[in-house]
Parts: C-alpha cells; sequence; structure tokens
C-alpha cells in the first residue's frame, strides 16, 4: 500500500501543472490590433456591462461614432462656406455639426464581430467607402434637384414681387442643401451657370437688404413701472425698392442692453406696423437697449437646425432700435415696528426692505408728495409658550404699496406668526425677526417687484 501511494506522489509531482487561459490571449484579432480592411471605414465600439445600460446599443454607438471619426468633411475653397469668415472659425464649426450628425443618419454599415467577457462588451462594425460614396451622390442629387426647384419658384415669387413667398422658397432651398454647403454645387438656372448654395444665400441676403425697419419714437423716457409712462412704440417695415409698406412681416422684439419682458414675436398689420409691448423694466439700468429685427426664423421655418442656426448668425438680419433712459421709481417709506408690543429701536425690516429695494434700482425721498410708491411696513411680535427653557414668540408683519398717482393699494402681504426662539421672550423675539428677513428676501421680494413694476 506504501508503495502504490509513494507511486502516486511521484506521478503527481512530475505531471504539468494546468495554468488558467490568458485573458489577453482570448480575444480576438481586431481587439489587439487596429483592424484595417482595403475599401472599408472601420469601427470599435466598448461597452461596459454593469447593469445599468443597454450595453449592446451602447457600444454600437461607440462603435459608429468610431467609424464616422474617419469620414472626411471637406469644403471647396469656391464655397459659400468659404467666403463667409477668414479665420476658418464658420467652417470648423460646419464640419463639426456635419461629423455629429452623420453617426444618425448613416445606412448600410455590417456588423463583423462582437466579442464579451464578465464585465465588458466590444462590437466591430465596417461600412463600405464606394457604397457610402454612392448613397451619398444619390443624396445630393436628390437635394440638389429640390433645391433647384425651390430656387426657381422663389426667383418667380420675387419677380413677382410676393416677397415673404420667395423667402420662404430661398429658405426651403437652402434646408433642402444645408448638408452640402462646403460643396461647390454648380446648376443652370435661366441659362445661367451658378454655385447653388452660393446663390441661395446671397439671394436670401438681397432680399433682406431690400426690408427697412423703422421706430418710433427711436428714443424714450420711462419710468421702471412701465404702466405709468405714456410712450407707445410703433415698428414700421417697407421694402426699399418697392416703395410700399411690409405686411404680414414677421418681426421680434429682444432686449440688447438691460433686461425686462417684452412681447417677443408680432406681425405687421395693413400699414406695415406692429405696436411693441413692453411689460416690465427688469434691470436698474439708466440707459437700456431694445432691438426690433426681422424674425427670420419665421419666415425660415428652419429653426431648431444646427446648420441653419449657424448660417442663420452670419446674415445681416434688418433691425432698429429703441434707446430707452428709465427713470428709478422713488419711494416713501413709512413704519412702525415693535417688540413684544414696545416700539422697537432698530426698525429691522423697514431697514432690510430699505435695502433690497436699493439694490434693485429704487430711490427715497423724505417728500410724500414727490413719491411714485408709497411703502407702509408694520410688526409686531407677541409672547407664545414656553418648553422647558424655551420660549416661544410669533411675529407677524404687515407691507402695504401704494401707487401714490392713483392713490390705489397695488401690493399687500403679510409675514404671518413667524415663530421664534429663545432662552427668553426678547431673545426668542429677536429669532422671529431674523427669520422674518429671511421670509421677506427669499419668498417674497421677488413677487413684490413683479407686481410694483408693473
Amino acid at each position: 500500500m506504501k508503495r502504490i501511494l509513494t507511486l502516486f506522489l511521484l506521478i503527481a509531482a512530475c505531471s504539468p501543472k494546468v495554468q488558467p487561459p490568458d485573458p489577453e490571449a482570448l480575444k480576438p484579432s481586431w481587439l489587439k490590433n487596429e483592424p484595417y480592411q482595403e475599401g472599408y471605414y472601420t469601427g470599435i465600439g466598448h461597452s461596459t456591462k454593469d447593469g445599468s445600460n443597454n450595453y449592446v446599443q451602447s457600444a454600437k454607438k461607440s462603435a459608429l461614432d468610431d467609424l464616422v471619426s474617419q469620414i472626411k468633411v471637406n469644403v471647396s475653397s469656391t464655397s459659400v462656406l468659404s467666403f463667409m469668415e477668414t479665420d476658418q472659425k464658420l467652417k470648423e464649426q460646419y464640419e463639426q455639426i456635419i461629423q455629429t450628425t452623420a453617426a444618425d443618419e448613416i445606412e448600410e454599415f455590417e456588423l463583423v464581430d462582437a466579442w464579451e467577457d464578465a464585465t465588458n462588451y466590444w462590437v466591430y462594425y465596417r461600412l463600405s467607402i464606394a457604397r457610402y460614396r454612392q448613397i451619398k451622390e444619390e443624396q445630393k442629387r436628390n437635394a440638389t434637384l429640390l433645391a433647384t426647384d425651390f430656387l426657381k419658384k422663389a426667383r418667380q415669387a420675387d419677380k413677382d414681387g410676393e416677397r415673404l413667398q420667395a423667402i420662404s422658397f430661398y429658405f426651403q432651398s437652402f434646408r433642402a442643401i444645408e448638408k452640402y454647403l462646403g460643396e461647390a454645387i454648380r446648376v443652370t438656372i435661366d441659362n445661367q451657370d451658378l454655385l447653388l448654395v452660393n446663390e441661395i444665400y446671397a439671394s436670401i441676403q438681397s432680399i433682406l437688404d431690400k426690408i427697412n425697419v423703422q421706430v418710433n419714437p427711436a428714443e424714450i423716457m420711462l419710468n421702471r413701472r412701465v404702466n405709468q409712462s405714456q410712450q407707445t412704440v410703433i415698428a414700421k417695415a417697407s421694402y426699399k425698392d418697392l416703395g410700399k409698406t411690409a405686411v404680414n412681416l414677421p418681426l421680434n422684439a429682444a432686449f440688447e442692453k438691460g433686461a425686462g419682458d417684452v412681447f417677443p414675436d408680432y406681425k405687421t398689420d395693413e400699414a406695415g406696423q406692429a405696436k411693441i409691448l413692453l411689460n416690465r423694466i427688469g434691470s436698474r439700468d439708466l440707459e437700456q437697449t431694445l432691438a426690433i429685427k426681422v424674425n427670420i426664423d419665421a419666415l425660415s421655418g428652419t429653426s431648431g437646425s444646427p446648420v441653419y442656426n449657424l448660417i442663420a448668425k452670419t446674415l445681416n438680419v434688418p433691425r432698429a432700435q429703441v434707446n430707452m433712459k428709465v427713470q428709478r421709481p422713488v419711494v416713501y417709506l413709512t413704519s412702525e415696528e415693535k417688540s413684544l408690543g414696545s416700539t422697537k429701536a432698530n426698525y429691522q425690516i423697514s431697514n432690510k426692505l430699505k435695502n433690497l429695494l436699493a439694490n434693485n434700482g429704487f430711490e427715497f425721498t423724505n417728500d410724500k408728495g414727490t413719491a411714485d410708491l408709497w411703502f407702509d411696513v408694520k410688526a409686531d411680535s407677541e409672547k407664545g409658550s414656553v418648553s422647558g427653557s424655551i420660549y416661544i414668540t410669533y411675529l407677524t408683519s404687515v407691507i402695504k404699496v401704494t401707487a401714490m398717482k392713483e392713490q390705489k393699494e397695488i401690493y399687500a402681504t403679510t409675514l404671518d406668526r413667524v415663530k421664534g426662539y429663545g432662552l427668553d421672550y426678547d431673545k426668542s423675539s429677536v429669532d422671529a425677526y431674523n427669520k422674518a428677513l429671511e421670509t421677506l428676501e427669499n419668498e417674497r421680494m421677488k413677487e413684490l417687484l413683479i407686481t410694483v413694476l408693473q
């Protein structure tokens, strides 16, 4: 028996040890070395199998992004992009947009292989370069035909004096061809050899250059309490070459300097006019500017397209400007603040209110007759219960605002039973006042300003 055991141990000692497989050796060759296939774009994608995502789709997207990164966007030296800027910034932004959207639009890619281990998933895709170029050429031909058709319609509408219809067709032509702005696409229209994209862009700008926008008055003085100002701003649009008003022309109004609420979108009436609705001045700046522009987003119907948003910035859009000299509202402030029924030496709420109003562009007067607004503050605290060594106090404060011109109360708010704690009633009253100041600043001040500045 001993001899058999000895023989067994001897055989075991001489047997080779079984080594676990090398994880790297198990990986396919396309993971060890970047794959290259003649005539194909290739992409490798990876995703972690962490249970929180669809790792197959995530890896696929990663692979297609990798594949698309090999596709170069070329911008012709005679394309419209080359004439817009000399610093190449616009060209680079356009290339980035096209590169980013290419992964979502790519067709006929093939899954070559996939491999995974316990925690990772890899996928390998390829795309025939010849087939990709064939598809792109077909798409470009179709886009060119559509853009050319819209361009012809736009020219005819422009010839007939239908400016809004013409510019709408021009923008539709642009939308059809926007993926090919970097290319010098030549077409023949009315026996003219044209660079298609350049012609569309130039035609849009040509119509915009014929529009004149004016505002009356061009400079106004108004109080930050807008409804106290009697000024009305009228925008008027016309066509310079036709000598007639621009009817149904979309306009947009926005602050260029300062801030506030202005109704943004308008259409001119039969007289080519639109009344600009200014609801609130939100900035404390004494000089502010309102710009009235032709709303090319409304004309184009292409808002949301990254390419359109990029190119629209380069257009010279007809505009007019309203310079506003803003008068600050003048406040007369009265207050009566008590603590446990006794007049306080320090009027905390009214001082805080005065500070907040001053920071928001209000001025103050001691002459009630010269004020635009009268702010009246009343506050008092009262004793509550005692819980052990803790004393509880309740503070109630009422703030009222009166418009002096109308002699009408326009705002009122109550800080109701704000609870304070302390080791005695005086300390708990101080705590209640401090909490009331926080409530005033953080919860009530915004609505107060919106109301009194209307």
